[in-house]
């Protein structure tokens, strides 16, 4: 239930970060510029959402008595989405401009409009 939680904010984040990079990158930006500019822009939304969900899971993972198994749960989803969260804006930036640059394609007038 923990990894089920912490994924569903890492991919919501995640998708953020990847719609801003792809808009950015068809305004006519490097892939690496875009990923960038995609990761600057969104920094304060995904930060804002990580950090929402883990003050809403320490009073979770601090019981320490009766209910051990939402304890674990509790720590379970925050080192989870700490590490997603250092995963999508770190690692999902580089290998976003590492695929769009190895894969891109000339941006068409059509996706433009």
């Amino acid at each position: 239930m923990g990894a089920i939680m912490a994924i569903g904010v890492a991919v919501a984040n995640a998708i953020l970060l990847v719609t801003f990079a792809e808009r950015s990158r068809v305004e006519g930006r490097e892939p690496w510029e875009a990923a960038i500019e995609g990761a600057r822009s969104r920094l304060r939304p995904i930060l804002m959402t990580s950090f929402a969900m883990l003050a809403g899971m320490v009073p979770m993972a601090l019981v320490w008595e009766r209910a051990r198994a939402k304890c674990a749960v509790g720590r379970a989803v925050i080192g989870g989405l700490l590490g997603a969260t250092c995963a999508t804006l770190i690692i999902l930036p580089a290998v976003l401009a590492m695929l769009q640059s190895r894969h891109a394609a000339p941006v068409s007038s059509f996706a433009r409009s």
